[in-house]
């Protein structure tokens, strides 16, 4: 998957895409996956009205676009729904598609969060609602299968400044510790688990708390219970409607 970062200070533009039916005779090799039969339709639809755009198919699941697409002709872009019916796993079906492109493009309703965090954390180049206008949707699929980063100004908004995604800055070690911990986990198991010393995890612990009580979300005595929402809130951990 790219590595390339989703700028969340800017919006899509048409004038970053430049017109690529010019640049280019090699049309852009696009997919789709969603488990909404009518989404599908939709993106069907509005997908192959574009001229740069060959639309290889749409497909309910991440398996059934890989037994039907040959890894030696890859895809520019896949456009993949956040949550899908069979409760796959978002960053796994991203890494899946690795097999066949370079590029995913988030087109959800989800608004989880924990989904959100482990789709962005794999490399995707964008998160779009489906509420955005066919416009948006289309500019977004060609700057993704350009290379470049495709995200919309709502949710550049929610990125960059919901303090329920980011404002509690956790290194990673902090973060499995949190994960762990919050999950049920006792202080001893969690060093054993992470290979730290008790103390050590303890202290981790304590740097976590006094971050969440910084950042004005919690008090410094937080409770596991209370790491626990916390951690639920900020994508560390699934929360009740999320695929465990």
């Amino acid at each position: 998957m790219s590595n390339a970062s989703i700028d969340v200070s800017a919006a899509i533009d048409s004038d970053n895409i430049g017109d690529y039916s010019v640049q280019s005779d090699r049309l852009l090799r696009v997919a789709a996956i969603d488990d909404h039969a009518l989404t599908l339709q939709g993106l069907e639809t509005l997908l192959s009205a574009e001229p740069d755009f060959e639309l290889v198919g749409c497909y309910q699941t991440v398996p059934a676009l890989l037994a039907d697409v040959g890894t030696d002709d890859r895809l520019d872009v896949v456009v993949l729904d956040l949550r899908l019916a069979d409760n796959s796993d978002p960053a796994q079906n991203v890494l899946s598609l690795e097999l066949v492109t370079d590029h995913v493009l988030i087109l959800s309703s989800a608004e989880s969060p924990y989904l959100v965090r482990k789709a962005v954390r794999t490399g995707v180049m964008g998160v779009v609602q489906k509420s955005e206008t066919p416009e948006t949707v289309v500019s977004a699929v060609r700057l993704a299968a350009l290379g470049k980063g495709a995200l919309t100004t709502e949710w550049a908004s929610v990125v960059d400044s919901d303090p329920l995604l980011d404002s509690v800055d956790l290194s990673e070690r902090q973060r499995e510790v949190l994960e762990l911990y919050a999950s049920g986990e006792s202080t001893k198991r969690v060093a054993s688990m992470t290979g730290l010393t008790p103390n050590t995890v303890l202290d981790y612990l304590g740097r976590i708390r006094a971050k969440y009580a910084a950042a004005g979300r919690a008090e410094n005595s937080l409770n596991k219970s209370e790491m626990y929402r916390l951690a639920q809130q900020d994508g560390y951990l699934p929360g009740p409607m999320d695929p465990s």
